[in-house]
């Protein structure tokens, strides 16, 4: 089924994102979770590129997505790179996800590695989007978003200016970069909406239940951080146990507030931990 499908059946669409795993018993902490998502009736599960973005180190995308497929029962969404591919690669790598029945694709840029060879075949998720869609008809494709703006962006309007670019290139559905304060999203989507971009949003919640997490997150989806979110770190950053529990629990905020706003999906980043994804879950089933 395709993913923009889900759109049109659903108040509101529940989404999962996991991470393919470096090693065996990675991957059969995963396997467990997949299969304990199965009772949180998710309706995709995205599956980002293997790790590094090369597609080779540890479990590949593809098996990860094959097993959500066919094991578990769930749509998966599998990540696809311009980095990471050159045009022979993403052909390989079509014709087997074709023959794996998979059917949606998360077309992205990727981040550049300076220790891996950068493929020039595609420069932006939109060429990306537009050859997959030339040549075969029968994905599916997701876009990312950032409620934000990218990093290499000059602003949001011209962020949002690209999204038409990416909707053009058969882009049908779009997930948002994590965010911490639900107003950037509002205030994004007002913007995508008024510059005539219709395609449903997923938005991306990660909820911070570590103090490892922090910097790092950050760092990687250039978020702002609000008061309440940094209040929070600075009170239980040296007590663990605090710190899990409300981590979720703002996560749980932040997800109800964007379900009672009317959000076309909501955007589970698990960071392959059941029991967190569990326990959100519960805080907003009643909501779904």
């Amino acid at each position: 089924m395709l993913i923009r499908q889900f759109f049109a059946q659903k108040k509101c669409v529940l989404s999962l994102e996991v991470f393919p795993p470096k090693t065996e018993p990675g991957w059969e902490k995963l396997q467990h979770l997949l299969r304990e998502a199965k009772k949180m009736d998710p309706s995709f599960i995205s599956i980002t590129c293997s790790a590094g973005g090369s597609g080779t180190a540890g479990i590949p995308t593809s098996q990860v997505a094959a097993f959500v497929k066919n094991e578990v029962q769930i749509e998966p969404l599998t990540h696809i790179t311009c980095v990471g591919s050159s045009e022979a690669d993403l052909n390989d790598n079509l014709q087997h996800l074709m023959a794996s029945g998979i059917r949606n694709i998360m077309c992205l840029r990727g981040d550049i590695n300076p220790e891996l060879p950068l493929h020039k075949d595609f420069l932006h998720a939109s060429d990306l989007a537009a050859y997959i869609q030339k040549h075969y008809g029968c994905f599916g494709l997701s876009g990312a978003c950032y409620p934000q703006h990218h990093p290499e962006a000059a602003s949001l309007l011209e962020d949002v200016q690209n999204l038409k670019i990416k909707e053009e290139a058969g882009v049908t559905h779009l997930v948002s970069q994590l965010f911490f304060d639900n107003m950037h999203f509002y205030r994004f989507l007002n913007l995508a909406r008024r510059a005539g971009i219709t395609l449903p949003v997923s938005a991306g919640v990660m909820p911070i239940v570590k103090r490892s997490q922090i910097e790092r997150t950050v760092s990687l989806s250039s978020a702002s951080l609000p008061s309440e979110f940094t209040r929070m770190i600075s009170r239980y950053q040296d007590d663990p146990a605090s710190l899990y529990d409300a981590g979720i629990d703002y996560a749980v905020k932040q997800l109800r507030d964007l379900i009672e706003g009317g959000a076309d999906g909501i955007h589970l980043y698990a960071m392959n931990d059941a029991a967190v994804a569990a326990k959100v879950y519960d805080g907003i089933r009643d909501l779904l």
